[in-house]
């Protein structure tokens, strides 16, 4: 019991350390503060191909663009499957699904490039003796690997503009 209460005691008086730690939110102000106005300033280049659709709407929906446009997220896709188990007879019983973006974050008021990053992601697939299941297994993990590669980007635009909005001379 007393050391329990000496644990209690130790976190209790370790809690006022916690504000020197560097952690700041990245949303401070909500829909008003400065990340948030800077991501529904940007406009989602046409991405190509199927991959590009779904990571175009997932980038669209998660920046919520409104008004003109002050940045261009330019954003260029691999997307890839290779088999990976193979049986007796060579036929593929696993699949690996990677989608990788490399995106630019563009200021269009003098045309200079904020950000110049890669996000990525990969997913398992079996392959089963039906093909349908297979090409809908296919089609799932690539929705799911848009949204992942979509949240990756969006974190890193906000994450530049908190930095520019902290930065003086920015025009933020």
């Amino acid at each position: 019991m007393t050391r329990h209460l000496a644990l209690s005691a130790l976190a209790l008086a370790a809690t006022p350390l916690l504000g020197g730690c560097g952690l700041h939110p990245l949303y401070a102000g909500g829909a008003a503060g400065p990340v948030a106005k800077s991501l529904a300033e940007v406009e989602v280049a046409p991405i190509e191909g199927k991959a590009g659709w779904l990571v175009g709407n997932a980038l669209r929906d998660r920046l919520g663009a409104t008004g003109t446009p002050r940045y261009r997220l330019t954003v260029r896709l691999d997307d890839q499957i290779s088999g990976l188990g193979v049986r007796g007879d060579d036929s593929i019983t696993r699949e690996r699904r990677i989608l990788r973006a490399r995106y630019q974050l563009t200021d269009l008021s003098d045309n200079r490039m904020l950000l110049d990053a890669t996000a990525g992601s990969d997913a398992g697939i079996d392959v089963v003796q039906s093909e349908y299941a297979t090409i809908a297994a296919e089609n799932s993990a690539l929705e799911r690997l848009a949204k992942i590669v979509a949240d990756e980007i969006v974190t890193s635009v906000a994450i530049t503009a908190r930095n520019r909005a902290k930065t003086p001379g920015t025009g933020q």
